[in-house]
């Protein structure tokens, strides 16, 4: 692990309005090994700098250089924290407490990361900063985006050593549905020489994962990954078998699928190692979720303006965005994403940046 983190950089990037106008900052957090930057806009992760084995810094995610870029142009969800309800919900719809609740259809017919203007578009409190670590808040009032109850929630940004973390709290006034994550692309290759993830070498801590049919809605399965191209319990390149005549990665078109994390949910725990052999980067990424969505960038398509200029094509960036499973208001055999007035919704998510020598 590397030397303390030095006093965080706080840098004025703006203002916008959303419900209310409020002022956006950029916080930069800085440790020996790592540089990250976190905005309270959409509580994102602007980027992260990592070294590759000659010991040179580039950043090994995608994004965009300023706030215009994130606000005005139609994005991916790059960076950001991704709610009320991460995923999606079938048809926009779901039942509890015997009332219906419907949500914007913005997918495919479906929900997806909490609506049209879901808390990755808008402004968070600041409610701490210090050498180590961020935290925003964010008011999501009741039936907002269609959800019942007004929901505080709270997501922490903190590096020590060669790891980030993100951890998640929530709190309601009235029963509801939370399912928070970040949405981080990485590309352990780094920006200054910037290709595709298929030559990515991934292993899944994941012994089954819940297919999907054609509108990317689980299907309520839970199905083993053994003998499938879904197969990362021993290390294989994401491009490997992205080819196969498989119905589900049809129906991702590639990989964009949850998957169900060995192990007992609440617990942190491996979910995934990732590396890259020309840098030499790694990436282990740990969690208490329940599952993990893998995403193999498989709708980007360099039609916007990233850092530099760049321009993001497919496969340019892979997710691994930890989670409980897609549509488990609708599934009551997968776990339960409720929340009721007096709990605390809580996750925690890690993300380590290695070389191997």
């Amino acid at each position: 692990m590397g030397g303390a983190a030095s006093s965080p950089v706080v840098e004025e990037w703006g203002a916008l309005e959303v419900t209310v106008r409020k002022t956006v900052k950029l916080f930069i957090l800085r440790t020996e090994d790592l540089i990250v930057k976190v905005s309270n806009y959409g509580a994102h992760v602007v980027s992260v700098e990592s070294k590759d084995k000659d010991g040179n810094f580039d950043q090994v995610t995608l994004g965009c250089d300023d706030l215009e870029k994130y606000s005005t142009q139609k994005l991916p969800y790059l960076g950001s924290t991704v709610g009320r309800y991460a995923n999606r919900i079938e048809k926009g719809e779901f039942l509890l407490l015997g009332e219906k609740y419907k949500l914007a259809q913005n997918n495919n017919g479906n929900s997806l990361h909490g609506g049209n203007v879901g808390f990755d578009k808008r402004v968070w409190d600041v409610v701490s900063a210090s050498a180590e670590s961020v935290s925003f808040a964010l008011e999501s009032t009741d039936m907002e985006e269609g959800y019942p109850g007004t929901l505080r929630a709270v997501v922490t940004f903190s590096i020590q050593g060669d790891t980030l973390a993100m951890d998640y709290s929530a709190t309601t006034d009235k029963e509801t549905v939370v399912n928070l994550t970040n949405h981080s692309y990485f590309n352990l290759r780094g920006h200054r020489d910037l290709g595709t993830i298929y030559d990515h070498e991934v292993q899944l801590f994941c012994d089954s994962f819940t297919p999907i049919d054609s509108v990317s809605i689980p299907t309520g399965e839970i199905a083993s990954v053994e003998g499938t191209p879904f197969d990362f319990c021993t290390p294989n390149k994401i491009g490997s078998r992205m080819s196969e005549e498989n119905v589900q990665l049809k129906n991702g078109t590639g990989y964009d699928h949850n998957f169900c994390i060995n192990g007992t949910p609440g617990t942190l725990r491996p979910c995934a190692v990732v590396r890259e052999f020309v840098t030499g980067r790694r990436m282990e990424c740990k969690t208490t979720e329940p599952g993990v969505q893998f995403y193999s960038g498989n709708f980007l398509a360099a039609n916007f303006q990233g850092k530099g200029g760049a321009k993001y094509p497919k496969g340019s960036g892979f997710c691994m965005e930890t989670q409980h499973y897609p549509d488990s208001p609708n599934k009551p055999q997968f776990p339960s994403t409720v929340l009721k007035p007096g709990e605390t919704y809580t996750s925690k998510t890690e993300y380590r940046f290695t070389v191997d020598s």
